[in-house]
């Protein structure tokens, strides 16, 4: 409304500017040149008035025009960038997000992070199987827990699961890569891949390929204390455990963070911090498992 005044005003005071200096008359003369007059300084006070009420526009427009040739500045950067890559080989990824199954652990597998990670990687795979049936099939180290001179002798969650997954009323702890990697392989034979003992960039590539892999960390992820860990006497001889063991399954990174399906939490595409997820698998042995 106020821009259509504007223009209205300048039109009037054009046509009183005109028929004033065209008027013969000096009874119609001096009332012409005051109308004109007036519409003039109608015409600046609306016209300053629009602009401070249109003044944010206005200013995004002159910016826009300004920094156009930038934007083509800068789209001929990236070309040239691109055109570079392409010669050189193929461009650095940086950050990943996988949509992976998420599969919830509980209420049936207190203990069972580690299959139902597992579960979560076939399922991704397309294979039809859940956790209850993994938890069925999964090896298992019969060992019994006891107690001889103050040494706690149990089972090797190297060979089997260790203990009961299904409830805490019992003594149990959980299970590592080689027991995990041979059922998988019975899902998908000559597919699977055991990557454990390798770096973490093992783990990114697999990311990077659209394979989400099966790791073995703790609930903090993050590196424990040694007294969060004790001592075992198995048939295989002493271990070291931490009963903050924990098993999820990894679908994605960026620059700042490592990105898992937690069974436990129930949480998708969960986030922690690069450095500290990091040193915390390397801590629980550098267990990952994934799909070739």
């Amino acid at each position: 409304m106020e821009v259509i005044l504007l223009f209205g005003t300048g039109i009037l005071t054009i046509i009183f500017s005109i028929a004033h200096l065209k008027s013969t008359s000096s009874v119609t003369t001096k009332p012409l040149f005051i109308y004109s007059l007036f519409s003039f300084l109608l015409l600046w006070l609306l016209f300053f008035y629009n602009l401070n009420m249109y003044k944010d526009e206005i200013a995004l427009a002159f910016s826009n025009v300004k920094e156009e040739p930038k934007e083509t500045i800068m789209e001929e950067n990236i070309e040239t960038e691109q055109n570079l890559v392409g010669a050189k080989g193929k461009a650095e990824v940086t950050k990943k997000l996988l949509d992976a199954p998420l599969i919830n652990q509980l209420p049936e597998l207190p203990r069972g992070c580690e299959v139902t990670s597992l579960a979560m990687l076939l399922r991704n795979a397309g294979v039809k199987v859940d956790k209850m049936q993994l938890a069925k099939e999964v090896r298992k180290d019969p060992t019994p827990m006891t107690y001889r001179n103050g040494r706690v002798h149990f089972g090797n969650p190297a060979i089997g699961f260790v203990g009961d997954m299904h409830s805490f009323k019992n003594p149990g702890y959980g299970v590592y890569d080689k027991p995990v990697f041979h059922l998988a392989e019975r899902y998908l034979p000559g597919q699977v891949i055991n990557m454990t003992g390798e770096a973490f960039d093992s783990v990114l590539n697999k990311i990077k390929t659209d394979q989400p892999v099966w790791i073995i960390t703790n609930v903090t992820f993050g590196v424990l204390e040694d007294l969060q860990f004790e001592t075992w006497n198995t048939p295989e001889g002493e271990i070291k455990i931490t009963y903050k063991e924990h098993s999820v399954l990894v679908t994605g990174f960026d620059g700042n963070y490592i990105y898992f399906n937690d069974p436990l939490t129930s949480i998708k595409n969960s986030k922690a911090n690069k450095k500290q997820f990091i040193a915390a698998w390397e801590q629980m042995g550098k267990q990952a498992i994934s799909l070739k």
